[in-house]
C-alpha cells in the first residue's frame, strides 16, 4: 500500500482529496497544525493519520522538509505552500526520496492571458505576490522534475468553490452581502460592463485532478495542469444567472470601476480589482488528454451548490 502524506489536508480541497485517496486503498496521513476541520464529515478520516506540525514554526527552524521526509512517504501533496522558500526546503529534503511530488498552484501564475482560453503552455506575466510567487514555485518544481531530481507535478485551481464556504460572488469579491442582496431581489451594480470573466472550479473537481495525476503518474510528471470548470463566466452573466436562481428578474446597472469602487469596502474593491485584472478564462484540455481531468460541475453549478447549504 503506498503511503500519501498531504499537507494542509483539511482544507477546501483535501475535504474531497483524502476521502477519493483512503478509498482507492491508500494509507493516507494528513499533516496539519491542528486547527482545521473537514467542511463535510466522511467516514474515511477515521482511517487517516493525523499528524500536528506548525510549519512556519517548523521552516524557521529549518526542519519542516526533514519533517516531512521522516514520514517515509511515496506521494506527498502540498496544498499550502506560498512562498518560494518554504517549497525549496521541502523540495530539497524530499529529493531523490517520493515517488511523486504534488503542488497545488493556482491559475493565477499566468496574470492578464494574451489568448483565451489559456493553456499552460501560454506565456505567464504574474503580478502581486501571490501569483509571482506561486509562478516562482511551479518554474522551480518543473526545473526539478526535468533535472530528475523531484517527480513533480503542479495542478492549477481556479477559484475553488464547495458547500462551507461562501463562494467569490458576482462583483468579483468575497462579500457574502452581495448574495444576500440578490437573493432579496435588490439591484446590483458591477464595475465596468461586467464583461471580465471569472473561473470557478468544484473543490472536488480539484480533487479528480490530482487523483488523475496520481494514477497516469507517466504524463503527469513534469507538467502543469489547469483544474477548472468546463468554461468561465463573464460577471454580467453570473449576476444574472443567480438572480434567476433566486427567483428574480435581473436588476443589474454598470459603472466605470473607478466610480463604483468608491461605492464599496476598500478591501472588497481590492479583491474586485485583483479578480478583473486577472480576468481568467482557462483550458482544461491538457489535463483531459493527459491526465483523465473531467469536470463535474460547471462554474454555476458549483456556486449553486454551494449556496444551498451556506448558513442563513
Amino acid at each position: 500500500m503506498s503511503k500519501v502524506v498531504i499537507i494542509g489536508g483539511a482544507g477546501h480541497v483535501g475535504t474531497y482529496l483524502v476521502p477519493r485517496l483512503v478509498e482507492a486503498g491508500f494509507d493516507v496521513t494528513n499533516v496539519t497544525r491542528g486547527q482545521a476541520r473537514p467542511y463535510t464529515r466522511h467516514a474515511a478520516w477515521a482511517r487517516v493519520t493525523q499528524v500536528t506540525l506548525d510549519r512556519s514554526a517548523e521552516e524557521a527552524k529549518g526542519a519542516f522538509g526533514a519533517a516531512i521526509a521522516a514520514l517515509h512517504p511515496d506521494i506527498v501533496i502540498d496544498m499550502i505552500c506560498f512562498v518560494p522558500e518554504s517549497n525549496a526546503q521541502l523540495a530539497k529534503a524530499l529529493a531523490g526520496k517520493v515517488s511523486h511530488f504534488l503542488h497545488i498552484g493556482t491559475i493565477w501564475v499566468h496574470g492578464p492571458s494574451e489568448t483565451v482560453p489559456t493553456r499552460e503552455s501560454d506565456p505567464r506575466r504574474p503580478f502581486g505576490d501571490y501569483g509571482v510567487n506561486k509562478s516562482l514555485i511551479e518554474d522551480d518544481l518543473l526545473a526539478r522534475a526535468r533535472l530528475g531530481t523531484l517527480p513533480a507535478t503542479v495542478i492549477r485551481p481556479g477559484h475553488i468553490v464547495g458547500p462551507g464556504w461562501a463562494p467569490l460572488n458576482p462583483a468579483g469579491n468575497f462579500n457574502p452581502q452581495v448574495f444576500r442582496d440578490i437573493q432579496a431581489g435588490k439591484p446590483l451594480s458591477l464595475p465596468n460592463f461586467g464583461l471580465e470573466a471569472v473561473h470557478h472550479v468544484h473543490a472536488d473537481d480539484v480533487a479528480q485532478a490530482v487523483m488523475g495525476a496520481i494514477t497516469h503518474w507517466s504524463g503527469a510528471v513534469g507538467e502543469a495542469f489547469n483544474a477548472v470548470s468546463p468554461a468561465a463566466v463573464t460577471l454580467r452573466h453570473y449576476a444574472e444567472a443567480m438572480f434567476r436562481f433566486f427567483g428574480h428578474e435581473p436588476k443589474v446597472s454598470f459603472q466605470p470601476f473607478e466610480q463604483w469602487r468608491v461605492s464599496v469596502a476598500a478591501e472588497d474593491a481590492q479583491a474586485t480589482w485583483e479578480h478583473i485584472a486577472h480576468s481568467p478564462c482557462h483550458s482544461n484540455a491538457k489535463a483531459a488528454r493527459l491526465i483523465g481531468y473531467a469536470p463535474r460541475y460547471t462554474s454555476l453549478q458549483a456556486v449553486q451548490e454551494a449556496m444551498e447549504r451556506l448558513p442563513q
